[in-house]
């Protein structure tokens, strides 16, 4: 099993049949510069701030993967809102010689309509058996990691950290390590600097200037929180005594 990984290789922009560079999503700079992106075999990272396009490309790589843009497996046959990009059109993929034996796109934004669609086919066995709806948020995430994933299969997770508490975080780190030793591969959108610290992974950042590899201890993630934690006071008052000087809100 684990020498069929990574099942996606890497995916490439078909930069020549782009039809133009200044409508979305070929505005965004990091897909402006996307040529060929290589995945780990186990788990890759994109991270950057909001709105540099992390979303956007994962929804494309769902979509060439055939999964459910909204979320769900190869057979979450809903949809509530037609709002993806057509970015899968112009994306290429390289795959393993085997096909992963399952998998799931798990995206934080439209979770609600997933679980209202496992709860309307009456599929909850594969989840524990109980309605994702009667769970909170965070143990219906819990729920799909520990139920639904088996391992051997492709994962995509869209911001995973949305409804996880710092320690649920970990228990997910946990609990992505064990598929990953039954042969999954997974590739995580996300603003955790926790959920990112898993070892020897592929971390991509995305800018303004495109996408570039980066090292766990680079990134802002690790960084801010590292600085917050062991000088909370002394950043606290600098954050707050900027604030006090901006104009006052009408």
């Amino acid at each position: 099993m684990l020498s069929a990984r990574p099942y996606l290789i890497d995916i490439t922009l078909l930069r020549g049949n782009v039809p133009s560079w200044t409508d979305y999503p070929f505005n965004i700079p990091a897909i402006q510069q996307l040529e060929t992106l290589t995945f780990h075999p186990a788990v890759t990272y994109f991270i950057g701030e909001n709105g540099t396009g992390k979303s956007t490309l994962m929804e494309a790589i769902a979509q060439i993967m055939r999964f459910n843009p909204e979320g769900g497996t190869r057979n979450s046959l809903f949809s509530t809102r037609d709002t993806h990009s057509s970015l899968h059109e112009y994306l290429k993929p390289g795959r393993s010689y085997k096909a992963p034996k399952d998998g799931f796109f798990l995206r934080a934004e439209s979770f609600y309509n997933l679980a209202s669609f496992i709860d309307d086919v009456e599929y909850t066995g594969s989840y524990g058996g109980k309605s994702l709806h009667a769970q909170s948020h965070g143990e219906s995430f819990l729920a799909l990691l520990t139920q639904k994933f088996k391992g051997g299969s492709l994962y995509l997770l869209d911001e995973p950290e949305a409804a996880l508490s710092p320690s649920r975080q970990l228990s997910a780190l946990a609990v992505i390590h064990k598929l990953v030793k039954a042969g999954s591969q997974f590739i995580i959108a996300t603003h955790s600097p926790i959920l990112m610290a898993y070892p020897d992974a592929h971390l991509y950042l995305f800018t303004e200037t495109g996408i570039r590899n980066i090292k766990y201890e680079e990134t802002d993630h690790y960084q801010v929180a590292k600085d917050f934690l062991n000088h909370r006071e002394q950043m606290l008052s600098v954050l707050f005594e900027e604030e006090s000087q901006k104009s006052p809100i009408d």
